[in-house]
């Protein structure tokens, strides 16, 4: 009990920044009783609409949840989505600071469609091409003005192909944060996989892991397994290689040991920003010092705690604390 407050305990303050796709996760929601004459697809008969930050900005919400300070570097674009993405980031008290603006780009949102409590349909509006050079100029100094005026202790990269994380601003952030002693975490997507070299912390699911290597993964294998974390720690040297693997739980790895931390027994509503969470409870932990393995077990439970909840969600710290007091040694 004691260590587990005092893990949480050491969250709060923790200056953060999270680089990244930002979105908008909105929802409809209603009532399926028929099936459509015009086609085969349900009816929903609407009930209610309404709007929750996605994406890099979720991540952001999960850290501010357990009492850290994120600061959110992103571009988004200059359109009425923007404008809700700014009453968003204003209602849930977070700063605006490290967003820009840009006629080039449409600021992304998912549109999700809930029949009965169950998705039935997803539609994407987005554009996914990088960023200007002169956008990755202002948003590079942006992350080193603020790493210098903040004390910051964690940068979080929270790809997911949307263009905001580019090669040049993957390359000149990890090398200024190497260079400063500032900690960073990457929850990687296929196009820039192999770009995240030197990083403290390297997160694909096993799914981005299967991509990234080109190994056939068998979890009934572990050498399988373990060979393609082999070739990240070759390839791109990162000081931890954690691995979300769904029912099979997480891994993680140290300088001497390799971790397989089981899957908590769950009840799965909606594994949407679960990957959001664990890289937040992840990133923390490397701020906070917090062993590899509590780590990994800290991340873990959070993941599935937001799982059991329909939508995009940020943790719960009193659920989180009351779980990990069983597993936290």
């Amino acid at each position: 009990m004691k260590d587990v407050n005092h893990i949480f305990k050491s969250f709060e303050g923790k200056k953060i920044i999270v680089i990244g796709d930002v979105m908008i996760d909105t929802y409809i929601e209603g009532k399926v009783e028929r099936i459509s004459p015009e086609a085969p697809v349900p009816v929903v008969n609407f009930k209610d609409r309404y709007s929750r930050l996605g994406g890099a900005a979720n991540v952001a919400l999960n850290i501010k949840a357990l009492g850290a300070e994120p600061i959110i570097c992103t571009v988004i674009g200059k359109d009425d989505q923007a404008d809700l993405f700014m009453k968003l980031i204003n209602e849930a008290q977070l700063s605006p600071k490290g967003i820009l603006q840009s006629d080039e780009r449409i600021t992304t949102t998912k549109t999700r469609i809930i029949g009965n409590n169950q998705q039935l349909l997803r539609v994407d509006h987005e554009r996914s091409n990088e960023i200007s050079s002169s956008a990755e100029f202002t948003l590079i100094e942006a992350v080193k003005e603020y790493c210098e005026k903040d004390e910051v202790e964690v940068i979080i990269f929270q790809d997911y192909n949307k263009g905001v994380i580019t090669p040049t601003v993957i390359e000149k952030i990890i090398d200024f944060a190497n260079e400063k002693g500032i900690k960073t975490a990457v929850d990687p997507k296929k196009d820039n996989f192999h770009a995240f070299k030197n990083v403290t912390l390297f997160k694909p699911n096993l799914k981005e892991l299967k991509e990234g290597t080109g190994v056939d993964i068998d979890m009934s294998n572990r050498e399988s397994f373990l060979e393609a974390v082999e070739q990240i720690k070759k390839g791109q040297s990162p000081k931890y290689t954690f691995v979300t693997l769904s029912e099979h739980g997480v891994f993680i790895n140290d300088e001497t040991e390799n971790h397989f931390i089981p899957a908590f027994p769950r009840q799965i509503a909606d594994v949407s920003g679960a990957g959001d969470t664990v890289i937040s409870v992840a990133s923390l932990c490397l701020a906070a010092n917090v062993s590899a393995a509590n780590l990994a077990k800290l991340a873990n439970l959070a993941g599935g705690l937001v799982c059991e909840q329909v939508g995009v969600v940020s943790v719960n710290k009193e659920d989180l604390i009351n779980e990990a007091i069983a597993v936290i040694k």
